[in-house]
């Protein structure tokens, strides 16, 4: 049986910058948060390679490479005297990658421990941190994790409710929110239940927390008035649900989409920020949403959406969407460019 927990264990290892070990197989340190002693200590001898993304190691024109051509898996880098941590940083983060220009060559190697390898890319995804890797066969005392724990982490349907109370909010005064709490992983999500059920499905709105756009009011995206015009709506049809799902930035954390704002000032769209920073275009896990809505004991729905991906996720994990009700905002100058992308790359019908 896969222990949720031992992936909890894992990820804050990496964050304080401590080694982690997959399946016994590999042993890993996060370039993000290595320094010149922790890598000296990791790696003494100078011998461990460099783990990159798929998307990352395209970005780097290396998966053209014969032994890194194989669509979507790990990148390993060989290690050579002057790939020290300067370089590894340069080689993870896209922040410089028109203005420094690169050392080399550098050589991949086919990925001997592809399972472990992946499994330690989700890990830094999840962790919030670059998905980058000084990797070893052996090792010091290290963090143990199997990529199957990293998985049950990843999918964690243990959900359950730990505390509800009535909320009145701008909009809807009449509303409930609830919490909920997986085991092994410390989000808490919430939903917010507007009106009472009435016998009719309810209009449900799944909404990626953003404090950019929710807090603070940012420009670039629409998840402020998204979030704001859902509840309005909501109240307007009745009842409903608002599921307030704790997956800054399309999944890739709050950090990593500060980054991806970066390259967007450089001229990158969105989908191509999230590509040369390693990581997939939306890395959501909707299946949450589902479980979450179970607990409310609604497994039909009316879903308030543009995004074809949130109907087919919901209907893959047993939710019928009875309806798809478009939610339309006008564009303002600053996010006009972000919602083509939307609607032109990733399919959102706008």
């Amino acid at each position: 049986m896969s222990d949720a927990f031992a992936a909890a264990r894992a990820i804050d290892a990496l964050r304080r910058g401590w080694p982690v070990r997959i399946d016994g197989a590999i042993v890993v340190l996060a370039v993000e948060r290595a320094d010149d002693a922790r890598l000296a200590a990791f790696d003494p001898d100078g011998k461990a390679e460099l783990l990159l993304s798929a998307e990352r190691g395209a970005i780097l024109k290396l998966a053209n490479q014969r032994d890194a051509a194989t669509p979507g898996q790990p990148v390993l880098i060989e290690r050579v005297p002057w790939l020290d941590l300067t370089a590894a940083l340069a080689l993870a983060d896209p922040a410089n990658d028109l203005a420094t220009p690169f050392k080399g060559p550098y050589r991949t190697r086919p990925v001997a421990e592809g399972v472990a390898a992946s499994a330690a890319l989700t890990l830094a995804r999840v962790a919030g941190l670059l998905p980058a890797f000084f990797v070893r066969c052996d090792g010091a005392a290290a963090a143990e994790v199997a990529a199957a724990d990293i998985a049950a982490y990843e999918h964690e349907d243990n959900l359950a409710i730990v505390a509800r109370a009535h909320l009145p909010v701008a909009g809807a005064e009449q509303s409930e929110i609830v919490a909920f709490r997986s085991p092994a992983d410390a989000a808490e999500h919430v939903a917010l239940v507007i009106g009472s059920p009435d016998g009719n499905p309810p209009l449900v709105r799944l909404h990626s927390e953003c404090l950019t756009g929710d807090v603070l009011g940012s420009l670039k995206c629409d998840c402020g008035p998204q979030l704001h015009a859902a509840i309005d709506a909501i109240a307007k049809s009745g009842w409903g649900i608002l599921l307030y799902l704790r997956q800054e930035g399309r999944g890739i954390g709050l950090i990593n989409k500060l980054r991806a704002y970066a390259l967007q000032d450089q001229g990158y769209d969105t989908v191509e920020s999230n590509l040369r920073l390693g990581f997939a275009v939306d890395a959501r896990d909707f299946g949450i949403a589902a479980a979450m809505l179970r607990l409310l004991n609604q497994d039909r729905i009316r879903l308030l959406t543009n995004n074809p991906a949130k109907v087919a996720a919901l209907e893959a994990a047993g939710v019928t969407v009875v309806e798809r009700v478009p939610h339309k905002l006008p564009p303002n100058p600053h996010n006009a460019h972000y919602l083509d992308v939307k609607r032109d790359r990733t399919g959102h019908l706008l």
